[in-house]
Formats: C-alpha cells, sequence, structure tokens
C-alpha cells in the first residue's frame, strides 16, 4: 500500500490514468453536441424568424466538469483508496499467511468489541492484500487452517472469549499445532503474565514475524467474598498502578417478592498508584443470605464477578434446653430469647442431640445443658472437629453440676469455679455489673453496648494460664462474661448467664442479637480440603461465561469433588456454583490465593494498542459517486438535446426545484402545538388534585358537569385540606386517565359507547385504585333496570368494566363519615339508593362497635341518579346554576349534596382512614352514644 497524507492506495499504479483527463477533456471540448431536428413545412417560413433559445456548438464546461470528475472518481476508485491507512510493521508489513493468535480468556473479555473491530480491521487489510489468514485460540485451540481473510470476517460474531485461561497444557498442544510453514503471527493478548507465554513466543518467532495487541483498558478482578467478625470483606485489584480510580461494587439477589435485583452498591476507592483496594460491608444476615452475587459494575468480565457459596445462606441452627417445662410461661422459657432473635435470619432446628446431630447444623445450641451421654459428647465432638459451633448458656442446673470442676471438659471452654455466694455455685453482687468495652481481639469488638444491660448472677470461670486468650468479654470487674475455645475447626462458646432475662437484661436488648449474629459469621462453613471431597460428586447448578454473566448449568454433567478445587478451570469445569449432598461450593475464575501481573514482552516484539483510528476504505464510495455523475451526465445531456418529453430545460429544472422544496417544507405546526398543550395539561393534572368528567358528546351535559365539578372544587377549597385545580372534561379515547381520582360520568341514552382500547383504559384506572360516579339523572324511578334508557344504557357502558359486586350504600358504610357524617346522599333529586362496592360476606359487627369492618380499599365505582353535578353547579361568582327544591329545604338539600361530595373525595384520597379504631371515640361522641 501506498500512503500519501491521510489517504494509502492499494493499487496506486491506477493512478496514472489520471494523466489522460486533460487529454479526455480537449476530445470532448471539440466535439459539439448533435443538433436538434426541426421539421418545417417550407423554408419560406424561416425568412424573417428568429430562434429565441439558442444551441451551442461546443459543449458547455460544467458537463465537461461533471465527465472530468466522474472519469477522476472511477480512476481513483479503482486504485483503492483507503482513509487513515496504518503505517505496517512486523507481522502487519508481510505478505505471506498471517495466524493471528488470540488468548480469549475472561481477561479480554471487558474490551471485546473492541478486540473484534482491530481484528475486522485487520482481516480486512488482509483481503484487500490477498494474505490468507487462520486462527488459534489458546483457550481451546484447533489447528489452524489458512484460508481467505473474508471467510474469517464472516465468522467474527462467533468468535468469543472463554472464562477460563490457556494454562500451560493448552498452549503446549498449541505449540504442537502450528504450521509446518513460514506464516507471520498477530497475538491479540489478555494481558496476563503467564509462564506458558515465553515457549509459545519462541515457537511463533521460527515462523516469521510476530507482533502483539493489547489493550491499554484498566484492568480489575474482584477476589471471593469472606467474612471476618460480622462484616463482608470483599478484595479489589487492578492490573497496573494508575491514579485515583472509583469503581463500583454491587451485590445481586432475590428482593422478598423473588424478583432479581440489587440489593446493595458501594463505591471502592483505589488510591494513587494502589493496585488493590477492600471493600467492608456490614449486611444484615438475612440481606446476606439472598445475595447470589458480587460484582464491579461495568467491567463486563468473568474476573470481575464473584459467586458466594453456602457462606451467605441461612445458618441451620439446633436449639436444645435442659427444661423447657415451665407452666407455659413462655418468658420464662430458656428459648424464647433466643427463637426471637434467631428465627428472622436461620433456620431453627428442633430435637434431641441424636435428631438434630445427623443434619449436620452449623450451631448447635445448649441453653443450661450440664451433662451430655458418651453418644452424645462423642457425636458433638465429631461435629465440632468438622466446623460448627457450639453455643452454651448457663443456668441453674450447669451451675448446680459438676461439669468442668476438676478438670476441663471437652465441650466447655473454661473450668468453672465451685461454690460462691449464690445457691448452687453462682455469685450474685448487692449491685448489677454492667458490661465492660470489648476488646480488639474479640469478635463483638465494635458493638455500642447499651447503659441498661446489667448482669446480677452468673458462673465463676476458674483462673488459669489460658484463661485471659479464652475471654471475648467481659463485665468492668474483669469478671469473664462470655468464653470460647477452638475445637479442630468449629468452636466452643459459653455465656456465663442464662439465655433468658433470670440472670440478666442482655437477652432483653438487641446487644443479644449482634452477640449472636458476630458469633454465628465468626462459624461461617469453612472450605473444605480436596481430600475431604474425594469420592464426592458435585453437580453444577449455576454458571458463568467469560463476560461474568451468570446462567443456568442446563445438562452439564457432575465434577468429582477431588479435581473441583485443585484443577484447571476449562470446558470440564466451568467456574460456577456447585452443589454437593449438604452444601454448596462456587469455584470463581479468580480465587482467594490468585495473583497476576501484567505481561511482559521483549524489546524486539512490536507492541500496539487500541488508539489507532480505524481505515475506511473508499472505493465504493468514488465508484457510486461516479455513477451519480453519469447519470447527471445523462439527464444534463439529454435536457441540453430536448429529448426530455419536449420540455424546456428551465422549466424542467423548476419544477424539479419546485417538487423538492415542497417535500422539504415543514408540515403545519398545529400536532406541535397540540402535543405541547397535552403535556402542558398532563402536567398540570399530576400536579394538583383535578377532578374529571367524561365527556358524552352532549355539549349541554358537558357544560353542567364541568359546572357541578368546579362547584364541588370549590366546596372542598374552602371547607377542607383540599386544594383542587379547575376541573377538566376527558375523552376516554385520547386522553389519560392516571392524573384524576375521580371521574363523573354522567349518563345519556345517545352518547356512544367507548372503545376496547378505552374500556383496557378504564379498568386499569380502576384497579389503580380510581373511582367512577356514574349519574344516571333519572331520580332512580327505575332502579337501573330496563324500563329506563339511562338505566339500559348504564347496563351497557358498565358491562366491559371490571366492577366488583355491589350493594346499596350500608349505613356503616365509610362514605357516611369520611368528612361529614351522613345517612342521606341528595343531589336535585333526594333518593336513598346508592351503590357502591359489597362489603364482604364475612364482614360481622362486633358487639360494642358503632360499624363494621369493611372494605380495605376504595369502592371502585359509586352508582346513584340523584344528578349530583346539578346540585353542585356553579357560575364563575359562585352563585348556584340549578334551583333545587323550595326554600330552606331545597338549600339544606344542596348542602347535604356538597357534604356527599366532599365525602367522595375525600374518601378516594385517604381510603378507608376513617374505618380505623382510633376514630372510634370521637364518633361515638359525634353520634351521642
Amino acid at each position: 500500500m501506498t500512503i500519501l497524507g491521510p489517504l494509502g492506495f492499494t493499487a496506486p499504479w491506477l493512478l496514472l490514468g489520471l494523466l489522460a483527463l486533460p487529454v479526455l477533456w480537449i476530445i470532448l471540448r471539440a466535439v459539439p453536441p448533435a443538433p436538434i431536428r426541426r421539421m418545417f413545412p417550407g423554408v419560406v417560413l424561416l425568412l424573417g424568424l428568429k430562434d429565441e433559445e439558442q444551441v451551442t456548438d461546443r459543449t458547455p464546461w460544467w458537463l465537461l466538469l461533471m465527465r472530468m470528475l466522474a472519469v477522476a472518481a472511477v480512476i481513483i476508485g479503482l486504485a483503492g483508496p483507503v482513509l487513515n491507512p496504518q503505517e505496517q510493521s512486523g507481522a502487519e508489513a508481510g505478505s505471506g499467511p498471517l495466524l493471528v493468535v488470540m488468548d480469549a480468556s475472561w481477561s479480554s473479555a471487558s474490551d471485546w468489541r473492541q478486540r473484534q473491530d482491530a481484528l475486522d480491521t485487520l482481516l480486512a487489510r488482509a483481503e484487500r492484500e490477498a494474505r490468507p489468514v487462520a486462527l488459534l485460540r489458546l483457550t481451546a485451540p484447533e489447528a489452524p487452517q489458512f484460508q481467505a481473510a473474508g471467510v474469517l470476517q464472516s465468522r467474527l460474531t462467533g468468535i468469543l472469549p472463554e472464562p477460563w485461561q490457556p494454562d500451560a497444557e493448552r498452549v503446549e498442544r498449541a505449540i504442537e499445532m502450528l504450521p509446518d510453514q513460514d506464516f507471520d503471527s498477530y497475538w491479540m493478548s489478555d494481558g496476563l503474565a503467564r509462564d506458558s507465554r515465553a515457549p509459545l513466543l519462541e515457537a511463533l518467532e521460527g515462523h516469521g514475524e510476530v507482533t502483539v495487541f493489547e489493550s491499554p483498558r484498566a484492568h480489575y478482578t474482584l477476589a471471593p467474598a469472606r467474612f471476618e467478625d460480622g462484616h463482608v470483606l470483599l478484595s479489589l485489584h487492578r492490573l497496573r498502578p494508575g491514579p485515583e480510580a472509583e469503581v463500583t461494587i454491587a451485590g445481586h439477589g432475590l428482593d422478598p417478592a423473588g424478583n432479581p435485583a440489587v440489593l446493595v452498591r458501594n463505591p471502592v476507592i483505589f488510591e494513587q498508584a494502589a493496585t488493590s483496594a477492600e471493600l467492608e460491608l456490614n449486611l444484615p444476615a438475612e440481606l446476606r443470605a439472598r445475595i447470589t452475587r458480587f460484582e464491579i459494575e461495568g467491567a463486563r468480565s468473568a474476573g470481575a464477578v464473584t459467586l458466594p457459596d453456602d457462606s451467605l445462606r441461612r445458618r441451620e441452627v439446633a436449639l436444645i434446653a435442659g427444661n423447657e417445662n415451665r407452666e407455659g410461661l413462655e418468658l420464662l422459657s430458656p428459648l424464647h430469647f433466643l427463637d426471637r432473635a434467631l428465627e428472622p435470619t436461620a433456620d431453627l432446628l428442633d430435637g434431641t442431640l441424636e435428631e438434630v446431630l445427623p443434619a449436620n447444623p452449623d450451631v448447635i445450641v445448649l441453653a443450661d445443658v450440664a451433662t451430655l451421654s458418651p453418644g452424645e459428647q462423642s457425636g458433638v465432638l465429631g461435629w465440632l472437629e468438622s466446623g460448627g459451633t457450639l453455643l452454651r448458656f448457663a443456668g441453674p442446673r450447669l451451675a448446680a453440676s459438676d461439669v468442668s470442676r476438676s478438670e476441663e471438659d471437652p465441650l466447655m471452654p473454661v473450668r468453672l469455679r465451685a461454690g460462691g455466694r449464690s445457691v448452687g455455685g453462682a455469685m450474685s453482687w448487692g449491685e448489677p455489673k454492667s458490661l465492660a468495652p470489648f476488646g480488639e481481639e474479640s469478635p463483638f469488638f465494635g458493638l455500642a453496648i447499651p447503659e441498661d444491660v446489667t448482669v446480677t448472677s452468673q458462673v465463676m470461670a476458674q483462673p488459669d494460664p489460658t484463661l485471659a486468650a479464652r475471654v471475648i468479654a467481659q463485665l468492668t470487674d474483669g469478671t469473664p462474661l462470655v468464653t470460647r475455645k477452638r475445637v479442630g475447626q468449629g468452636q466452643v462458646v459459653l455465656f456465663h448467664v442464662t439465655a433468658n432475662a433470670e440472670w440478666s437484661s442482655l437477652p432483653l436488648s438487641g446487644l443479644f442479637v449482634q452477640m449472636l449474629e458476630r458469633l454465628a459469621v465468626s462459624s461461617m462453613p469453612a472450605a473444605p480440603a480436596a481430600e475431604d471431597l474425594q469420592g464426592t460428586i458435585w453437580q453444577p447448578l449455576r454458571v458463568l461465561d467469560a463476560f461474568g454473566r451468570v446462567g443456568d448449568a442446563g445438562n452439564l454433567p457432575g465434577v468429582e469433588g477431588e479435581v473441583l478445587l485443585s484443577a484447571a478451570l476449562g470446558p470440564d469445569l466451568m467456574p460456577g456454583l456447585y452443589q454437593g449432598e449438604d452444601r454448596s461450593l462456587a469455584r470463581n475464575v479468580v480465587g482467594a490465593e490468585s495473583v497476576f501481573e501484567p505481561a511482559v514482552w521483549p524489546e524486539r516484539i512490536s507492541v500496539e494498542g487500541l488508539s489507532r483510528p480505524a481505515e475506511t476504505p473508499l472505493a465504493g464510495w468514488l465508484l457510486a459517486g461516479a455513477i451519480a455523475l453519469l447519470l447527471a451526465d445523462v439527464i444534463a445531456s439529454l435536457a441540453l438535446s430536448g429529448r426530455l418529453g419536449g420540455a424546456r430545460p428551465r422549466a424542467g429544472t423548476a419544477a424539479i426545484l419546485a417538487a423538492v422544496a415542497l417535500s422539504l417544507t415543514p408540515a403545519p405546526s398545529r400536532a406541535q402545538d397540540s402535543t405541547a398543550g397535552d403535556e402542558a395539561a398532563a402536567m398540570l393534572a399530576a400536579s394538583e388534585v383535578t377532578l374529571a368528567h367524561v365527556l358524552t358528546g352532549d355539549r349541554q351535559l358537558d357544560d353542567l358537569a364541568q359546572a357541578g365539578l368546579r362547584g364541588l372544587s370549590e366546596i372542598l377549597f374552602f371547607r377542607t385540606s383540599v386544594e383542587p385545580a379547575d376541573p377538566v372534561g376527558v375523552d376516554l379515547e385520547t386522553d389519560e386517565l392516571a392524573f384524576f381520582p375521580m371521574l363523573y360520568w354522567p349518563v345519556t341514552a345517545a352518547q356512544p359507547v367507548p372503545s376496547d382500547a378505552a374500556y383496557a383504559k378504564l379498568n386499569d384506572y380502576l384497579r389503580s385504585g380510581g373511582m367512577i360516579l356514574f349519574d344516571t339523572r333519572d331520580s332512580d324511578v327505575a332502579g337501573f333496570g330496563a324500563s329506563s334508557a339511562e338505566g339500559r344504557k348504564l347496563q351497557q357502558l358498565a358491562a366491559p368494566l371490571d366492577i366488583p359486586p355491589l350493594e346499596p350504600i350500608p349505613q356503616d358504610h365509610v362514605l357516611t363519615r369520611t368528612f361529614y357524617l351522613l345517612q342521606d346522599f341528595p343531589g336535585r333529586y333526594a333518593s336513598r339508593d346508592v351503590w357502591v362496592e359489597a362489603a364482604a360476606p364475612d364482614a360481622e359487627l362486633i358487639e360494642g362497635m358503632p360499624f363494621r369492618n369493611l372494605n380495605d380499599n376504595v369502592t371502585p365505582v359509586v352508582i346513584g341518579g340523584n344528578d349530583w353535578a346539578s346540585a353542585w353547579a356553579m357560575d364563575e361568582r359562585g352563585n348556584p346554576l340549578v334551583r333545587i327544591g323550595s326554600g330552606f329545604a331545597g338549600e339544606r338539600q344542596r348542602e347535604i349534596a356538597y357534604r356527599f361530595g366532599v365525602n367522595l373525595v375525600m374518601h378516594v384520597l385517604t381510603g378507608n382512614y376513617k374505618s380505623d379504631q382510633v376514630h372510634v371515640p370521637a364518633l361515638l361522641d359525634r353520634l351521642g352514644q
């Protein structure tokens, strides 16, 4: 390729054709265009005539220029122009076969799209230069086959990274597969240092030039979560030191409804030049149990994702008490406070020791259990050595026993002192003692100690050289309160007080729950050793791909236990979560001991990155432009010779320009104005309480409904805290209903039935808490029967709506007391029958209560025929528009109608607030009962 400034040419010799352009100009200039032939009846008629349209005897200059440009575009296009051509060096500068070597590991996934673009550019260059290309992926090596670059280019989308690294075995197999011929190599590295790189690089250099591609993008990894003293610790690493940077850790899992959600999100800052950072999360146990993965947001790599296993699941805790028979006194039960503290965060097991030990619980709690049988003691010791936690509490039975007196009991952390000031060996003082601050070595370190937590009695620990190391909590006078001892992989913890409130107020405090949680966290299931997994099969549940996406394992076969932890990841051992008989194990691409270093290449190797601009071939654009110019030349030549349907050139040009101008003329702005107006109205309705009425198509009735809601809005404004905006009329076909708490729907016999789409909106409106007030305005003379035209129309309108069963409004319905105490609901007419959602069948009146506990929701519809809009209607000055009755009785009826409207609006805004029991005394006082 020949490079001239920002352009390169794959066939530069074709540019010599540009030298022929001046000659072509002269030739075309000398040849006149074809004359226009006209038929005349006689030559005589030509005498004295003057042709207003002159035809030149030479080709116009602009037409010649168009032709020259077309020829030049063809010549330059055939020369293979390329915008932003790259200087070729190393393997790219060769002309023979090219082998593309890709690490294709999870470390490459974060910028895989950019890698594909770089490979596409490389293959396009090889296609232009007719270089055969082969591909070798080190994570899944196959014998490379050289073929046309275009074939490989068509398969780019199917080339993906794998969620493991190319280990030494795979690299050795790849070296054996190298073709026995000369070729250049282009190595797309993932940037990680590996011992297997050197032999492969040496083998590739033995066949030709080698060029390395590495991404300069920051590379982050996330180590498996670990737990220390009640905190979740996450360690992050970046491959190279750099400036201060901030990344975000997200914990994904299931919310209480079972839907995937981000349960925790925290930023982590890498200090200047630091390559590691840590995040400490203090998460409730229930939240920890829901988390299924932690990830670095935006990293898009399996190395930036870690899957927790049983270390975050709910603990299985067995509760066993020495004596639970307290004659029904629940608060005195030894296990009551333990059950309340552990139930939200653990799975509790009941039964005897022989029953719970086979279940292999995480924690066994013995509350005032003194002596165990030899069989029980042997079973508990074996369970302890496997990683369990034995949590013991003192009590009268333990204080009166000889357990751990003369010599330390294997299931006790310390020896206990016999005797004391109180009966049974428990010591008591004149004044209760409080807790001392927790030491830094204690798992309780950092917990706040409430002032009201005091101890009145306890069992005393025998002084011993090992006592100080085993005390994790003590009183202010130095007396041990909680002691702990390691047994194998597990531990024994003793609270020197009871598990109930007999000896201390600790079980009554939140500190008790926090201490239990810290102890449960510090006894997380330990990672098993490889020898412990021999003979077991682990079934994959979820697996990770290279991009860090978690998917179902499907039909993947099980993995032998002895290779699950030690074997290298690969197609037979995918990273993911594996389930055994009694626990799950996570195999992440980044382990707790994983260390990553950046790859270092010899100085002789050319290394390039993503900073190069993309090469853009221009041949297609130039040839397309040449074709367009030649088409324009044909049209211009026909126009000049008068062969375009007899139309004059200027007229034709003017027509074309007029058509183009008309096509580019913007449409009237009515739609935009309408849209803007609709948006403004929607924003106003959403920002304030707005009453609405359904437009019926009857202009007079719609105006009356508008006036009625305006009057009701005025009443609400002056009498309540509700300040409504001006009411609006809504078109069920086009308007959004969600902004309005209540719709007033006057029913007429002639109004149209809404469409299916409108009914869908209406049903959504009713289900989301809206209310529709149907008003047949017929004084209910037909009882909504078929003899009333409005009643028949109401049945037709309401049939497609999702309306619950209805009943006449009962005397104790919440509508009778939401703001005013009412028993009648008149409008222009004073009929009593108003229909609302029926009460539940089991709603009964409780003795001593003035009303039943009816529906908890707002009634979705209210149906009547009292013509409430007429009673509410006001003009702009606040004067009534419709006469109601006569004299004082009529105005009283209008007042009750206003009050009914206020109750309706307050009901739809507050629901059954006035059904709460707290309002009973005030209502009874108002009712005079």
